[in-house]
């Protein structure tokens, strides 16, 4: 029979602080001597001694990635919505510069994306960046055409 542990006691007694030289961590318990870091319930975490802390003089940034690229993203409900409301014509090609001249997409956007969300009777032309599997089928069973910009 093979044993894993050979040891006699194998759980440390946690050391006793403050229960006289003789032991150790006598007196200051491993402490030090006076200050506020020898006190109990002492919390000076980013402290610099009066300095600007480091986390103060960074700016802010959050969690936005700096080199994002903004996407426009529409859906073909939306599109449809649109011809419907005579926003849109149906017989113009349906780009970014036409959007954001309509002010349908935010002006900083960089890439159009279309997705195939709802569904699209009327027969369009759309150059975009950007489109998703069944945007591209939903346009191509209306006979309708979509340019991908590469």
């Amino acid at each position: 029979m093979i044993t894993l542990n050979t040891k006699d006691k194998i759980n440390k007694s946690k050391m006793r602080v403050g229960r006289g030289i003789g032991s150790g961590k006598g007196k200051t318990s491993g402490r030090g001597v006076k200050g506020q870091k020898s006190r109990s319930g002492v919390a000076i975490k980013a402290f610099e001694g009066g300095q600007m802390p480091l986390y103060r003089r960074l700016p802010k940034r959050g969690f936005n990635p700096i080199s994002r690229t903004n996407i426009a993203i529409m859906n073909l409900e939306k599109i449809q919505s649109f011809i419907n409301e005579k926003t849109i014509n149906p017989s113009d090609t349906i780009n970014m510069e036409l959007l954001k001249k309509l002010k349908l997409i935010n002006k900083n956007s960089q890439k159009l994306k279309i997705l195939g969300t709802g569904d699209i009777k009327d027969k369009v032309n759309i150059e975009a960046d950007l489109a998703s599997k069944s945007a591209i089928e939903k346009l191509e069973k209306i006979s309708g055409s979509i340019q991908l910009k590469k």
